[in-house]
């Protein structure tokens, strides 16, 4: 195990909406602002070698959290699943090559549940990662990422390069992405009932037959798993961060209607994809190896994701 607040952390993809939660966990780790570097896309793109190259001459760090990713909806995944691919494994070849280079105590990736099979049994368990190939609408990130878990593998390996690879499932909560064109189920849903309900409409479309399965983990308690993955794992071993809660999109649909108290109807428009059929992790390995567990009920996450858009100017 390694004390954080002994160690000069980056955590590529800081500002964002996991990153955001992760610096704040690290600071109550008690490890000081200015230990955590965060690199901003203006200044380092990481797709580029040699701006990888200048990140690590400038912050210096002794621990890579990687977090920076390309992502969004089937939509996005849909609409540029070339750049999804190259953005993602460009990003994480040429930080771990260097990590390498460099002699890092630590390298965590953070990978996606995307890079499951298509049909892989529920609940997937880390050993299924292999067993198929993922849902054709987010292979292209799905295997980007899970080339990166192969990398970690072979590094550690031959070079004896300690690493860590957690797999969340899906992601919630405030600050959360809204984008109507990026953005996943859960803040699209909660965009698409808020404006019907302050519009006055009497009903909402959304994609697909609502029939599909997720699981979704509120961006707290995924921020303290990777933490934790950062301070005791050492070896790529692919661990699952999730609930264990499985719940339809229709339901989900119906809960975020109820929380939002609209009492309009909802259409579901099957000309859509659907995305995977089903999706919901076993968490055993998290809580043998990070002694970790979700602590945010579906429903509560919710009301506070709510909450906090409701409070956005504009809304």
């Amino acid at each position: 195990m390694i004390l954080l607040p002994n160690e000069r952390l980056c955590v590529t993809g800081g500002a964002g909406f996991l990153g955001r939660a992760v610096c704040r966990v690290l600071r109550l780790r008690g490890v000081a602002d200015d230990r955590i570097v965060v690199p901003r896309r203006r200044d380092y793109d990481l797709t580029r070698e040699a701006d990888v190259e200048r990140l690590y001459a400038d912050a210096k760090p002794t621990v890579v959290i990687h977090l920076a990713a390309e992502v969004g909806g089937i939509g996005a995944n849909l609409a540029a699943p070339g750049r999804f691919f190259f953005a993602n494994l460009a990003m994480g070849l040429h930080l771990i090559e260097h990590a390498r280079r460099a002699g890092l105590k630590r390298f965590v990736l953070v990978g996606t549940v995307c890079a499951y099979p298509k049909f892989a049994a529920v609940p997937f368990r880390e050993e299924s990662l292999w067993a198929g190939y993922p849902e054709e609408t987010n292979a292209p990130y799905g295997v980007a990422k899970k080339s990166l878990f192969v990398m970690l593998d072979a590094y550690h390996r031959q070079y004896g390069m300690k690493s860590a690879v957690v797999v969340p499932t899906n992601l919630y909560g405030p600050e959360d992405n809204f984008d109507p064109v990026s953005s996943h189920v859960i803040p699209a849903l909660i965009r698409k009932v808020e404006e019907a309900r302050l519009a006055g409409r009497d009903h909402v479309v959304c994609w697909g037959t609502g029939t599909p399965t997720r699981e979704f983990l509120y961006v707290d308690d995924a921020a303290e798993g990777v933490v934790r993955a950062a301070e005791r794992l050492d070896a790529p071993a692919p661990v699952n961060l999730g609930t264990g809660r499985e719940i339809s999109i229709r339901e989900l649909a119906e809960l975020i209607c109820r929380l939002c108290g609209y009492n309009g109807c909802i259409d579901w428009d099957i000309t859509k994809p659907d995305g995977q059929p089903r999706r919901c992790l076993d968490v055993s390995r998290a809580r043998e190896r990070l002694n970790w567990k979700s602590q945010t009920s579906l429903e509560e996450g919710l009301r506070r994701t709510i909450e906090w858009r409701r409070a956005q100017p504009g809304m």
